[in-house]
């Protein structure tokens, strides 16, 4: 495997191929922290030492920071930020301050240069978003008041705060951003302020469940379509399904539930590595 992700996404010209993507952290957050866990609690001394605890545990081809998480916890611990995001009336501002704020800047540059020195290159380093939309409606309900309807200009301004906030990781070893979508995707053509800073500095971009227009703005995308490069068998792999046969463009992504049992979790990562 390599730093970059674009390397060793399937025809990239790395010289392994990414097979198993998994999304962890609640499952590893549980298991290892309790169910009040918190890795982001202390800093980034703690957070490394449940990622690197997590990694051995899992042993997935890419190493990902999920970054909502990351808000979720300093909101916690901060509530007069959740004031100040609900204090415009603006569908925008939530987020926008929520993403201006230094604390969470400064933490997450601290977490991805150890996350980078601890990895070595070995995978590459994905930092995972809401979708510009997803986190525009999330950062409102932060802020104590219902969504608005989503309007596509408010979530290309979502995509340029996002965007803004990504440059306080641009001189760390991140290897790509995953975008995931909620029940019903977003206007992934007005994505493009992020998309394009992530271009900028040379990482792949991969969107989980985007509508099938849009896949051709991303170097990959995760769903349960067959064309899909990367196969979300989340459902069939905790479900006892059966798993469909890969390509050679294709690797598995999974989500592992955060109550499954620890036994079952190894016995399902098993079957696709099998």
């Amino acid at each position: 495997m390599s730093q970059s992700l674009a390397e060793d996404l399937p025809g990239g010209s790395g010289t392994k191929t990414l097979r198993v993507w998994l999304k962890s952290s609640g499952y590893a957050r549980r298991l290892l922290l309790g169910e009040a866990g918190n890795p982001w609690a202390e800093g980034a001394a703690k957070y490394l030492s449940f990622f690197s605890q997590a990694r051995g545990l899992l042993r997935a081809d890419v190493a990902v920071v999920e970054l909502d998480a990351l808000f979720g916890a300093w909101l916690q611990r901060h509530p007069a930020l959740a004031a100040e995001m609900g204090a415009k009336k603006r569908a925008t501002w939530p987020l926008r301050r929520m993403l201006e704020e230094e604390g969470p800047r400064r933490l997450l540059d601290e977490v991805a240069e150890a996350v980078g020195a601890n990895l070595q290159g070995q995978v590459p380093m994905v930092l995972a978003l809401p979708a510009p939309g997803v986190w525009l409606a999330e950062a409102q309900r932060l802020a104590g008041r219902d969504p608005e309807p989503l309007d596509a200009d408010a979530v290309e301004d979502a995509a340029m705060y996002m965007a803004d906030f990504l440059r306080s990781v641009a001189g760390r070893p991140v290897g790509g951003l995953l975008l995931e979508e909620g029940t019903t995707p977003g206007p992934a053509d007005r994505y493009k302020p992020v998309l394009n800073a992530a271009r900028h500095y040379r990482w792949a971009v991969v969107g989980r469940g985007v509508a099938s227009e849009h896949a051709g703005l991303f170097d990959a995308v995760i769903g349960t379509d067959p064309q899909a490069q990367g196969q979300d068998v989340s459902a069939a792999l905790f479900g006892g399904g059966d798993l469909p046969a890969l390509t050679a463009g294709q690797f598995y992504f999974a989500e592992i539930p955060v109550a499954h049992p620890p036994e079952a979790v190894l016995d399902a990562l098993a079957r696709l590595r099998g």
